[in-house]
C-alpha cells in the first residue's frame, strides 16, 4: 500500500480527540480503518460523560443527562446532554477553519478564519440556557415520535465567543433580511454530500442579540468536539435546535430559512390547540421560538430518605425562555398548598436563575416535592402536561421528586 493510502492527519487528530489519548502508531493506520476502541464506541469515554447518563440513540448521538446531575450552577461537560441529527465530524483543523456570511441579504459574501474572528471581534462570555425543543416528551400520552427525553435536555454552561450582529454588521445587512440560518459540517446520516443533517436559524432580531454568540470556548475552555468544536452558534433561552454546531456558515436570508429541519413538524407546534393524537396540516404548525417557563429540581436525588423532624433543604434551577423568572414556589400536597422559594437572580440574561428551599414534613409516609416557576409576565408551569403536540415539544409541567420519611 502506498503513502498517500495512510490516515489523514486530521482524521488521526479527530479519532484521538475521540478516544482521549494519542494514537501512539496512528501514522501507521490505513486510510479507511477505524480504531478498534471507536468500533464499539463507550459514549462515556469518548465524550467524558457521566456514567449516569442515558444514551438515547447511538445514530446519531443523543445523550440525556438526570436531575441530579445538573446541580452544578455552571454545567459542566459532564453532565450536558447531547443532541445531535446527523454524524459527528471527524476531519476538523482548527487552523484551517473558517466561516462564511452570505445569502441574499448578505452586502457582500465575506469570509472570516477563525483566528481573524478572534482577533478582530470583542470576546463576550455569557451563561445561557440550552434546552431541547423536546425535552419532557417521554411524558406525552399519546407518544409522540422521537427521542423519549424526560427531563436532562437542558443546560447552561459559560460561553465565550463573538456577538453574531457584529460579525453580520461587518459583512453588511441588506434591508430586506427577515431571518438568518446555520449551515454545518457534520454529515446526513445516509452520508449523501447534497444533504444536510440540519440547518435552521432564527429571525434577525434574535441573531442580532447582544448574548447571540459565535462561540468558540466552553466553561473556558475550548468546546468539546461533541458540543460543536470548534465552533458554533448559541442562542439562549431558543430551542438547541437554533444552537448549531460545526458551523462554518451563515447565511442571511430575505424569507424564512427553509433548510433542513425547518419545514413540516420539525421543531414546530401547532398554531392553534389540538385533541391529543389529532393530525395536524404543516401549514397549521408554528415555529417554536422563546421557550416556556420550567424548573427542576437538583437537589436531592429523587427516593432520598430522611428521618422524622428532619428538615429537608432542596434546590434548583428555573428559566424562562427570553424572560425572567419572577418566583419560585414548592408544594408537598400534590399543588394542594404552595410555599415560596429563595431565588437568585440571572448572572446575565438568558442564564438560569437557582432556587432553594427549607422543606418541613409533618410526619411519616411517602411524598412528592413539586416545583412551579413564574415568569416575569405572570405565566406558571402547569401542573400536568400541557397541551399535547405531534412531536412532543414544550413540555414544562411541573418537576417533581419523591420523598419518604421514615
Amino acid at each position: 500500500m502506498k503513502r498517500r493510502d495512510f490516515v489523514k492527519k486530521t482524521t488521526l487528530s479527530s479519532f484521538a480527540a475521540l478516544i482521549g489519548a494519542e494514537i501512539v502508531f496512528g501514522s501507521k493506520m490505513y486510510e479507511g480503518y477505524k480504531p478498534l476502541a471507536l468500533q464499539d464506541p463507550d459514549p462515556f469515554k469518548m465524550f467524558n460523560k457521566n456514567k449516569e447518563m442515558i444514551v438515547l440513540n447511538d445514530r446519531p448521538w443523543n445523550i440525556e443527562s438526570l436531575a441530579h446531575l445538573l446541580d452544578d450552577k455552571i454545567t459542566p461537560n459532564s453532565s450536558m446532554f447531547v443532541r445531535n441529527n446527523g454524524l459527528v465530524p471527524e476531519d476538523i483543523d482548527a487552523k484551517t477553519w473558517t466561516l462564511t456570511i452570505d445569502g441574499e441579504s448578505a452586502k457582500q459574501k465575506k469570509t472570516y478564519t477563525l483566528e481573524e474572528l478572534k482577533s478582530k471581534f470583542e470576546h463576550h462570555t455569557y451563561q445561557l440556557t440550552i434546552e431541547c425543543g423536546g425535552n419532557g416528551r417521554a411524558e406525552f400520552d399519546p407518544p409522540a415520535k422521537g427521542n423519549q427525553w424526560k427531563v436532562g435536555a437542558v443546560h447552561c454552561a459559560s460561553w465565550t465567543g463573538v456577538r453574531l450582529k457584529d460579525v453580520l454588521e461587518d459583512t453588511g445587512i441588506k434591508n430586506d433580511a427577515v431571518y438568518i440560518g446555520f449551515h454545518a459540517i457534520d454529515q446526513h446520516l445516509s452520508k449523501d454530500p447534497n444533504k444536510e443533517a440540519i440547518s435552521r436559524g432564527c429571525p434577525m432580531a434574535k441573531a442580532l442579540q447582544e448574548e447571540t454568540l459565535l462561540a468558540f470556548k466552553m466553561n473556558g475552555n475550548d468546546i468539546p468536539l461533541i458540543h460543536g468544536y470548534p465552533l458554533r452558534l448559541v442562542a439562549g433561552g431558543w430551542p438547541a435546535s437554533v444552537s448549531g454546531k460545526w458551523v462554518n456558515r451563515i447565511s442571511i436570508r430575505n424569507k424564512v430559512h427553509d433548510g433542513a429541519k425547518m419545514n413540516g413538524t420539525a421543531y414546530r407546534v401547532p398554531c392553534e390547540p389540538v385533541a391529543p393524537g389529532e393530525k395536524v396540516k404543516d401549514e397549521d404548525m408554528c415555529i417554536i421560538e422563546s421557550m416556556p417557563v420550567k424548573s427542576l429540581i437538583t437537589y436531592p436525588k429523587s427516593g432520598a430518605m430522611i428521618k422524622k423532624g428532619q428538615k429537608l433543604n432542596i434546590r434548583g434551577h428555573a428559566w424562562a425562555g427570553e424572560l425572567e423568572v419572577a418566583k419560585v414556589d414548592y408544594s408537598i400536597d400534590f399543588g394542594a398548598t404552595w410555599k415560596s422559594c429563595n431565588l437568585e437572580s440571572p448572572a446575565n440574561r438568558l442564564a438560569w436563575q437557582h432556587f432553594s428551599a427549607t422543606v418541613d414534613f409533618p410526619q411519616k409516609g411517602y411524598y412528592e416535592v413539586w416545583a412551579k416557576a413564574t415568569d416575569s409576565q405572570g405565566k406558571a408551569q402547569p401542573m400536568v402536561l400541557p397541551g399535547w403536540n405531534p412531536k412532543g415539544y414544550l413540555n414544562n409541567a411541573c418537576h417533581r421528586i419523591a420523598i419518604k420519611v421514615n
